[in-house]
């Protein structure tokens, strides 16, 4: 075995998950054990749920609440409509399509070389891990805040692993202990956010990217949340991501009575960790979010060489 493999083998936390059972009602089970045999990590507690309907009929599905992750946690990036399906739906709804098209234009201003944000439209570049995020494409702009955090943010190691140990709040002595040595074990450099929309409004993008040092971490983290997906049963399976096995999307239980739509996605590639969520309204895009999301992972192998 390799030194690398021996550092990789010691990082990796120490228990074996065991697997959860898919649930008859639709509730979420307990997500402190991750479904496998030992390849996915002790995933950390899971926090309790957030308020709303747990019912998995066809109402209850469609009023399931959006858990945002925002990265800050082990638990699945995967939730059902909210938040970002109602911004969404009354920004469309709300939209003039009589208008003319206003094709933006850039500054007359030439940004200078050392101007953290060079073109506004594209997002922030100041940091390297900044500059890992997907620049906002010709036809999109950035989109809305996520949660308190803005468009285009970027969180410090030390932030991302202050709030992700803020999640462990309100555990027993023992659980939050074990929540905070599994923070500790992944050992998080920086999270950057951004979000997207096209200028037809049609939907909203939100890409996080995770950084850590513990790169078998990162992967069992990413599989872990494709195999809570599977094991919960109501989810159905997303796109493939061309040219990117380790891509995994989601798309929430179907609805007949809401016109909004989602889309989960999880990816790693080394020591990167990629959340993707689109939210949009019927017919819902998920050829396009999909190819957001290539582009997304093609940069972060190749920068400026995903078009």
């Amino acid at each position: 075995m390799s030194d690398q493999e021996n550092r990789n083998t010691a990082d990796a936390p120490a228990d074996p998950p065991t697997a959860p059972t898919a649930p008859d009602t639709g509730t979420v089970p307990d997500t402190g054990t991750a479904p496998g045999t030992g390849t996915v990590p002790d995933a950390p507690p899971a926090t309790a749920a957030p308020d709303g309907p747990q019912d998995a009929g066809p109402r209850g599905r469609g009023r399931l609440r959006r858990v945002l992750v925002p990265l800050l946690s082990a638990a699945l990036v995967l939730g059902a409509a909210g938040g970002g399906l109602a911004y969404t739906k009354a920004t469309v709804d709300g939209a003039d399509v009589s208008a003319p098209t206003k094709i933006w234009k850039k500054p007359a201003k030439a940004p200078s070389e050392d101007d953290p944000v060079p073109d506004l439209r594209e997002g922030r570049t100041d940091g390297e891990l900044r500059r890992k995020l997907l620049p906002v494409p010709e036809d999109f702009r950035l989109g809305p805040d996520v949660s308190e955090f803005g468009n285009d943010t970027e969180l410090s190691g030390r932030q991302a692993q202050a709030l992700l140990r803020e999640g462990g709040k309100g555990l027993p002595s023992k659980e939050r202990r074990r929540h905070r040595e599994y923070v500790e074990k992944l050992r998080l450099q920086g999270i950057v956010m951004r979000t997207y929309t096209p200028y037809d409004n049609r939907f909203t993008a939100e890409i996080q990217l995770a950084r850590m040092k513990n790169e078998k971490g990162v992967k069992d983290l990413s599989t872990f949340q494709s195999e809570l997906a599977d094991a919960l049963s109501v989810f159905r399976d997303g796109p493939r991501i061309k040219g990117h096995e380790n891509a995994r999307c989601f798309l929430p239980p179907e609805d007949g009575d809401s016109e909004l739509e989602a889309m989960f996605c999880t990816a790693y590639q080394d020591e990167y960790l990629i959340s993707f969520r689109v939210d949009g309204v019927e017919p819902f895009p998920e050829k396009e979010a999909a190819e957001l999301l290539k582009d997304q992972l093609d940069h972060l192998v190749s920068p400026g060489e995903y078009v």
